[in-house]
C-alpha cells in the first residue's frame, strides 16, 4: 500500500520523518520525544503508528485542552508519564494596568529569540493572564532572554503544569453550498466575504490551512481541514456531503464562536 496516498504532497516530508521515528524506536527499543506538533501532525502520527505492536504513541502539551502537543513514541515495555514529555510552563508578568499584550505579540517575542516555532506549545490568554508552554530543554534560555514584549518590560515566572489555564473553544455548525472545494470559495462562504477578497487575503499570507500558511487560492480543501483567516477567525470543514443537482458541493462547517 502506498503510504502517501491519503495525504497531501506537502505532507510527504513529515510522513518520512514519522516513519524514521518509528524505525528508531523499533530498532533501538528506546523512546523518541518529538517537538510540539499541530493537531494535523498528531493525526498523521496516529495514522502511521496506528496500533503497531512494537511502537506505541502518546501526546501531551500541558493539559487536555491545548492544541499543540509533543508526541512520545515508545516501546511496549514503557508506561509514559507527564515528566517524559519534558515541558515547562511560564506565566508572563507585565504592567497589566498600562499594557495590553496579544497572542501575536507573545509569539513574535518568542520567535525573535531565533528558536523554531516547534519548540513552543500553546500560548494561553485568559483575561489579563498570559501563559505559554515550552520544551524544557530551552526553558532556561527563554526565561533569561524574554525581557520585553513589544514596548512592555516583562519577566517570566515558571509554574507547575497543574497551573495551566484551561481554554474551551466553542464551535457553531453551519451548512453551505459552494461552487467548488477550492480554498477561496470555502473561505468566502464561511466568513461571508467576496471570493475576490478571499483571494487577496490568501495572497497576503493571511490564511492558514492546518496551521500552515498557504498562498494558493486554488488549493482543494478536504474533510477535517482547519482554516484560519487573520482578523476573522477559524472554521473547520467537518463534512463534504456530496453534490447537489446543480453540481454544487454541500458542506458542513464548524466555526469558532
Amino acid at each position: 500500500m502506498n503510504i502517501y496516498q491519503h495525504f497531501r504532497k506537502e505532507e510527504h516530508h513529515f510522513i518520512d520523518l514519522v516513519c524514521e521515528w518509528k524505525r528508531l524506536v523499533t530498532e533501538q527499543y528506546a523512546p523518541k520525544l518529538t517537538d510540539f506538533l499541530t493537531p494535523r501532525e498528531q493525526q498523521i502520527v496516529r495514522s502511521i503508528v496506528g496500533h503497531h505492536d512494537d511502537v506505541h504513541v502518546a501526546f501531551f502539551g500541558g493539559s487536555s485542552s491545548v492544541e499543540r502537543k509533543r508526541a512520545l513514541l515508545y516501546p511496549p515495555y514503557m508506561q509514559p508519564n507527564e515528566e517524559d514529555f519534558q515541558l515547562s510552563l511560564f506565566s508572563i508578568r507585565y504592567p497589566k494596568k498600562f499594557v495590553t499584550i496579544e497572542h501575536r505579540d507573545v509569539l513574535g517575542a518568542l520567535l525573535s529569540l531565533g528558536v523554531k516555532r516547534e519548540k513552543f506549545g500553546d500560548i494561553i490568554i485568559v483575561d489579563d493572564v498570559i501563559q505559554f508552554v515550552v520544551a524544557k530543554e530551552i526553558a532556561p534560555f527563554v526565561q533569561i532572554n524574554v525581557t520585553a514584549i513589544g514596548k512592555a518590560k516583562v519577566s517570566l515566572e515558571e509554574q507547575p503544569l497543574s497551573q495551566l489555564l484551561a481554554v474551551k473553544e466553542e464551535w457553531e455548525e453551519e451548512t453551505f453550498t459552494v461552487s467548488s472545494l477550492r480554498l477561496d470559495a470555502i473561505l468566502a462562504q464561511c466568513f461571508r466575504i467576496s471570493r475576490q477578497k478571499a483571494q487577496a487575503f490568501i495572497a497576503q499570507n493571511f490564511v492558514k490551512v492546518n496551521w500552515k500558511t498557504v498562498d494558493q487560492a486554488h488549493m482543494e480543501c478536504q474533510e477535517g481541514d482547519l482554516l484560519s483567516l487573520r482578523g476573522y477567525g477559524r472554521c473547520r470543514l467537518k463534512t463534504i456531503a456530496g453534490q447537489t443537482k446543480k453540481e454544487k458541493w454541500r458542506i458542513v462547517v464548524e466555526k469558532a464562536k
